[in-house]
């Protein structure tokens, strides 16, 4: 039942009397709303980022009339309206660029317009955090549902994903596969609409939701065209209504506890390090303390027990065949490691969401005593070479390289590694440690993901799979290797990676969170002395403001004006 005291936000727009409420109320007639639906029911936005552009939210138009049959039956009111799509695979030259501009059409859509609540149908990699950056800075009742994983793709009986694509271009390169051979996985590796099949930045964004209560259980691993991704919509907007009924806004749930079920569950799963980035974003608008070191701290000894690409073998179907995310959370919640009374959107708290839930995988999800990786945390390293931090996916890296010392060959932008990198000539061995420099926040600008370097030619035709590789950029979620990412500061702003040349000798040291240049100080600052920042560097328009106000990595890339909560202007009318 709505608390007596309660006051709906829409009743500034749609409860006026005179002229303001006459001109809000007929406006919205032209949609075909009867009378009743200006009688104190709660408004719910339905924030959609379908796009055409973006086949990861292909499905989304198609849910959203899911979501409102929820809405209205819980006797709210369902009013749907579009944000900016980031599809990961076509937009140039980064959706990271412009995943704060994104944030900002959604806070100020919410913000602006005579919403009580929202629901969030978010897909692709940085349309979920955009979506709630942006309403954590509103504060509204809030739930998310994501567009769900594409069916597995299939290569000549064999079932392939999104991370397969890296390794058939090294097939490719190194001989093993024609073109021919490529055309046809690239013809069968989609099968449908949805978020990537494997566990990268869309599926472990969706997963993460789950651990923070702010989306359903099952809402990440149901296939996009699975008639229950409709189920589950249906009921998101039951939720919704109920929400702003207990006005349980967004803060309610993303509470400290709640981040840090977020950290160590996407170590069990062996989740993006992408996700990094997004949560340090998403706490600062909410206002939870958060920074890199607690990714180490809380998910340095958790095990990866999801056994899926790019960390495994399996794919979102099974682990939806499995049981599941709730039965990963039931497996932290066992252990110790899940703050189990953090409340959820149903009601319940998420420890009781994963109370029943059962592994009917276990190759698919795996207990402690037999995990995919010991540590599927992700390891933020430090040293003279990334004094703020960087970090390296060590499920998804080589055992033996973890420790590494080799000689740097340097790339000074990610234009000049694809000039050189098929060079026969290049001076390069399976030791070397391949450096990429200006390809952070603002050296590109937006940060993007080109970290996990292709291996030279003539070592692919040698057998070399996997080689160090080091820049202060990002990587897919569906990469997987022995890369070390997000080095802060970044080469732009003068970060010690500017200063590394080829031939210099790097250090690698996972177990002891280690990364350094292995030069003296006096050298060291003799090159900082003769530094000077790019002169590519002079972007216009929205890259100008992304330029001049994103942070680095380790605090979000996000917009110093941008975090927090805070009031805004709809109480101004212009009537």
């Amino acid at each position: 039942m709505m608390q007596a005291n309660l006051r709906l936000r829409s009743a500034a727009w749609f409860g006026a009397t005179g002229k303001q409420g006459f001109l809000h109320r007929a406006v919205q007639r032209m949609i075909g709303l009867p009378d009743h639906s200006f009688d104190g029911r709660p408004i719910i936005g339905i924030c959609n980022t379908w796009s055409e552009l973006n086949p990861c939210n292909g499905r989304l138009r198609e849910l959203a009339e899911h979501v409102k049959h929820g809405v209205w039956e819980a006797g709210g009111v369902p009013l749907e309206f579009p944000v900016t799509s980031l599809g990961e695979d076509t937009m140039r030259p980064t959706t990271m660029l412009l995943r704060n501009l994104a944030s900002m059409d959604v806070e100020e859509s919410i913000r602006g317009n005579p919403l009580d609540g929202v629901v969030l149908l978010a897909g692709c990699d940085k349309t979920t955090p955009a979506l709630l950056m942006g309403a954590a800075s509103v504060d509204l009742p809030t739930a998310v549902i994501s567009a769900g994983p594409m069916l597995t793709g299939r290569f000549r009986g064999l079932p392939i994903g999104a991370s397969d694509a890296w390794r058939f271009s090294e097939d490719l390169k190194s001989g093993k596969i024609t073109a021919g051979d490529m055309h046809e996985a690239e013809c069968g590796i989609n099968r449908s609409l949805g978020t990537c099949q494997t566990m990268g930045t869309a599926s472990t964004m969706a997963c993460l939701c789950e651990a923070m209560g702010i989306a359903l259980p099952q809402n990440a691993a149901i296939p996009s065209v699975d008639s229950r991704r409709s189920t589950l919509a249906h009921l998101t907007g039951i939720h919704a209504v109920q929400l702003v009924r207990a006005d349980k806004r967004l803060s309610h749930f993303l509470r400290r506890p709640a981040f840090e079920n977020a950290i160590r569950a996407c170590a069990a799963i062996g989740g993006s390090t992408n996700a990094i980035i997004h949560l340090l974003a998403i706490a600062g608008r909410i206002g939870v303390s958060l920074d890199l070191a607690d990714w180490d701290r809380l998910g340095r000894d958790v095990p990866c027990i999801v056994d899926l690409q790019p960390t495994g073998r399996f794919f979102m179907e099974e682990f939806c065949d499995a049981g599941g995310f709730p039965v990963v959370m039931r497996i932290l919640s066992e252990t110790g490691l899940l703050h189990g009374e953090n409340p959820s959107i149903n009601g319940l708290t998420v420890g009781q969401n994963c109370a029943d839930a059962v592994n009917r995988q276990i190759e698919v999800i795996r207990s402690f005593e037999n995990p995919v990786s010991e540590q599927g945390g992700v390891a933020v390293l430090k040293g003279n070479l990334s004094p703020n931090g960087s970090v390296i996916k060590s499920s998804a890296a080589t055992r033996r390289l973890l420790r590494h010392r080799g000689k740097a060959v340097v790339f000074d932008s990610i234009e000049q590694y694809n000039r050189r990198i098929d060079d026969p000539d290049l001076d390069v061995n399976e030791d070397s440690v391949l450096v990429l420099k200006n390809c952070g926040p603002k050296g590109y600008p937006g940060m993007p993901e080109v970290g996990n370097l292709g291996l030279p030619p003539k070592l692919l035709a040698r057998g070399v799979r996997d080689m160090v590789r080091i820049s202060d950029a990002r990587m897919s979620g569906t990469a997987y290797g022995t890369v070390v990412l997000h080095v802060s500061p970044e080469s732009a702003v003068g970060g010690p990676i500017a200063f590394v040349e080829e031939g210099d000798l790097i250090d690698l040291d996972v177990p002891a969170r280690r990364l350094s240049l292995l030069i003296d100080e006096t050298e060291l600052a003799a090159r900082r002395s003769r530094w000077s920042a790019p002169s590519s560097l002079s972007p216009a328009g929205y890259a100008r403001l992304f330029f001049d106000h994103v942070t680095q990595a380790d605090r979000g890339c996000e917009f110093a004006f941008l975090v927090g909560k805070r009031a805004g202007l709809e109480e101004k009318t212009p009537f």
